[in-house]
């Protein structure tokens, strides 16, 4: 019996257990929310792998000589009917997926499996709802033409017994009978295997990201009246300041971090880039002038998916907003080494009264810094759209540097 070329049953099989793959995942994909962020990039690069493929597969169809149709009449027909059907499936899903995220009001860059880019296609924003529809509709005729071919499939080798499938084995093999065709079922179960943990209970408490050591409890949380001898330390009059208060370098090597809640889980970040300028006399906080600058493009949490958001519109606006700003004149102290300073917080043009709580370890000209905030996103429009509705509504921010005064 004639059988299709190796370089096609390679392929026809690979394709059969990414598309079984693809089907277990897609089902899931809705009900994940931000849990399933990772699952939908797999998702991408997954399709687009079966649209080369599949491209691949056509011309090889046309390169290399195909065996004869063993049936005719209607049966025949309806087998060729499904064949084609399932070559537009193979190419429609992909490239209706490929115009859903490139028409996306959030725009979502794709790294093919984390490493190469996939430029958006050049499509109006009033094509999403069309990509988007039309990309689910192919996927459930392509289930159902994926069913046929596999039941036809059935038929010739159980039902008519006229070796069909063996057209399909590189050889006539009983191992490679069965291996070939588990890889559809080891698809189906990868793609439920990789499928993130069920999201808590609604019910449940989100666990708050732990903040460094000696770290004061987040701004905007009342204090509870001090002890009588907290009392009297702070009663204690000051003693007058000798002189202007210091100006202070940050040293290389500091860091600010925030940590947010997602669905249950913890997503944390940094900034590379910001600078400080600092004057203050830590024995007369009153006289603090403090001033933050975050280059909020150089935001990452380490994730290139999640870092090709950050600059859009949805979080931090950066080609409108490149900076974020905090600004303080003058500090209180809290207890020992630590203090409280309170001004202001300019972020992606909206600015806010904002608190943030630091300790001083260290004497002389070198001191270590290291304090936190918590910040309300939404007060800011930070988080805005529809890939952030898992999000926790408040941002815990911490820092920690080494400062030395300057001569």
């Amino acid at each position: 019996m004639q059988r299709y070329s190796l370089v096609a049953i390679i392929l026809h099989w690979a394709i059969a257990a990414l598309l079984a793959f693809q089907i277990s995942v897609g089902w899931a994909l809705e009900d994940l929310g931000a849990r399933g962020f990772a699952l939908y990039q797999w998702h991408k690069s997954v399709g687009i792998t079966i649209l080369a493929l599949t491209l691949l597969r056509i011309v090889v169809r046309y390169w290399k000589p195909r065996p004869a149709k063993l049936e005719g009449g209607w049966q025949g027909a309806l087998a060729s009917g499904v064949h084609v059907g399932l070559y537009a499936f193979m190419l429609g899903a992909p490239l209706t997926g490929w115009a859903l995220v490139s028409t996306a009001k959030v725009k979502v860059p794709t790294l093919l499996f984390g490493v190469l880019p996939l430029p958006h296609l050049p499509l109006p924003a009033s094509a999403h709802e069309l990509a988007e529809g039309s990309h689910g509709l192919i996927a459930w005729l392509g289930i159902a033409l994926f069913l046929l071919h596999v039941a036809g499939a059935l038929r010739h080798h159980f039902l008519m017994r006229d070796g069909l499938i063996w057209r399909m084995i590189p050889g006539r093999s009983t191992a490679l009978l069965i291996a070939l065709p588990a890889l559809i079922l080891l698809g189906l179960v990868v793609g439920k295997a990789i499928l993130p943990a069920p999201a808590p209970k609604a019910a449940a408490a989100v666990e708050a990201p732990e903040t460094p050591e000696n770290i004061a409890e987040p701004a905007n949380v009342v204090e509870p009246a001090p002890d009588n001898a907290a009392a009297n330390a702070t009663d204690a009059a000051p003693e007058e300041p000798v002189g202007p208060p210091p100006a202070w370098t940050v040293q290389p090597g500091g860091k600010i971090g925030f940590s947010v809640g997602n669905d249950g889980q913890t997503i944390s970040g940094s900034f590379a880039k910001w600078t400080a300028a600092i004057v203050m006399d830590p024995d007369h906080p009153e006289s603090a002038d403090i001033k933050v600058t975050i280059d909020m493009a150089s935001a990452s949490v380490g994730d290139a998916y999640q870092d090709g958001m950050l600059p859009g519109d949805e979080f931090f606006a950066v080609a409108s907003h490149p900076t974020a700003t905090f600004t303080a004149k003058g500090a209180e102290k809290t207890g020992a080494n630590a203090y409280r300073a309170t001004g202001t917080l300019s972020l992606k043009g909206v600015a806010k009264p904002q608190t943030i709580r630091f300790t001083l370890s260290g004497d002389g000209a070198t001191r270590k810094v290291s304090g936190a905030a918590t910040i309300a996103r939404a007060a800011f429009g930070v988080g805005n759209g529809e890939s952030s509705g898992g999000l926790a509504p408040q941002v815990a921010l911490t820092f920690a540097f080494t400062a030395r005064q300057k001569d």
